[in-house]
């Protein structure tokens, strides 16, 4: 079984004066490496092209000694041949702030070459502000934990898994500091039983999901259920002075909501992956395009509001864990349209039509009749053997 690595986050204790001076101060650190390296890999770049444009120009070989050839580790070192002289103040918080901020960097040009994200942009203040540690770097004991060149800094709670630390993470969001912890587990949960059951999982837009089996399953929809109140605190900002202490509170309130709304939606995928993986041991889902669906204007609140994406990430890797397997119907499979019972396609169905007949006089509810021809049909094994 491969490595099960799993991530805690921790609430820290409201901060002394001298604790959110170092955590603003190591975060402005992590943000300024990071720019600095996003700023020098793009001038290095530019001149490898250019190089390389006039060494086609004078029809001649480009030698590999004239070219930077940028990268995340060649970046660290460089920033700490010049820290001491350009940027002292690096010195007065962990090193592992601009190390793994770098680092983070040549994580994200590793993933736009390869296309799964955007090119990476620069941070900005007040934006995820966060600083990252490495193992050897931090220790936690009981409800603390010590950072470098700080101290021990108390938590809401305890670790709850056992195995090896591998990074912690300290951002700030809702005007509240955080401790993301990274832990590769050695003793596996006990894995549920085997119930040999399947099940056809259909994400809709008025229900968070309908299941083959017939059952229908509510969304809580946090953020329409908090929309007036958002619009508030959006109007109440907006009017506040740029700079004054006035905007700073209206902003903290409204990052705290922000951060409110997506813990009621988090909490509730939680429960309803986990109860999946318990009751099946197989199960079926479509593989939405859920960036298209999101340009969408009339659907895009209520889709980012369901949380679709965040629903098959957490089922993949709970099924991985437990040793259950989910499987997808490919993308253009017209599972609504398509008959459970004979398979003819009505190619006439609109997304106004919540139940139609088929020519086999079938009577079919829309959504749970795609729910079942997903279950049959899917054919794509998403959970690794």
């Amino acid at each position: 079984m491969s490595r099960i690595i799993r991530g805690q986050v921790i609430k820290l204790s409201p901060p002394n004066n001298k604790q959110a001076t170092y955590f603003a101060q190591a975060s402005g650190v992590a943000r300024l490496a990071y720019n600095w390296a996003l700023a020098e890999w793009q001038k290095q770049y530019q001149q490898d092209k250019d190089y390389r444009e006039l060494c086609k120009y004078y029809d001649c070989m480009p030698e590999d000694r004239f070219l930077n050839h940028p990268h995340e580790a060649k970046l660290r070192k460089q920033l700490n041949a010049t820290k001491r002289i350009q940027y002292p103040f690096m010195l007065d918080v962990t090193k592992c702030a601009p190390q793994l901020a770098i680092k983070q960097l040549g994580d994200a040009f590793k993933r736009f070459f390869k296309g799964e994200a955007k090119y990476p942009q620069f941070r900005k203040k007040g934006i995820q502000d966060r600083f990252s540690l490495s193992n050897d770097q931090f220790s936690i004991h009981d409800k603390k934990i010590r950072i470098p060149n700080l101290g021990w800094v108390r938590m809401a709670e305890k670790l709850r898994y056992n195995g090896k630390i591998l990074s912690a993470k300290i951002f700030k969001q809702g005007n509240q500091w955080f401790a993301s912890i990274a832990v590769e587990l050695l003793n596996l949960e006990k894995l549920h039983p085997k119930t040999g059951r399947s099940v056809g999982v259909d994400l809709g837009v008025k229900d968070l999901a309908i299941l083959s089996n017939g059952e229908v399953i509510k969304s809580v929809a946090p953020l329409k259920a908090q929309l007036s109140r958002l619009k508030r605190l959006n109007q109440s900002l907006s009017r506040k002075k740029k700079g004054s202490q006035n905007r700073l509170k209206a902003k903290a309130k409204l990052s705290k909501l922000h951060y409110r709304i997506s813990c009621v939606r988090n909490d509730y995928l939680h429960k309803l992956t986990s109860s999946l993986i318990k009751r099946f041991d197989v199960i079926a889902i479509e593989d939405l395009n859920t960036k298209g669906m999101m340009k969408n204007r009339k659907l895009s609140r209520v889709i980012s509001d369901m949380g679709f994406y965040e629903f098959k990430r957490q089922l993949i890797y709970k099924a991985v864990e437990q040793g259950k397997q989910v499987k997808s119907v490919g993308r253009f499979f017209p599972s609504s349209k398509t008959c459970s019972r004979c398979g003819e396609i009505s190619h006439n169905l609109t997304l106004k039509d919540r139940a139609w007949t088929c020519i086999c006089s079938a009577r079919h509810d829309r959504d749970l009749n795609a729910a079942i021809n997903i279950l049959n049909h899917a054919n794509k094994v998403l959970t690794a053997a």
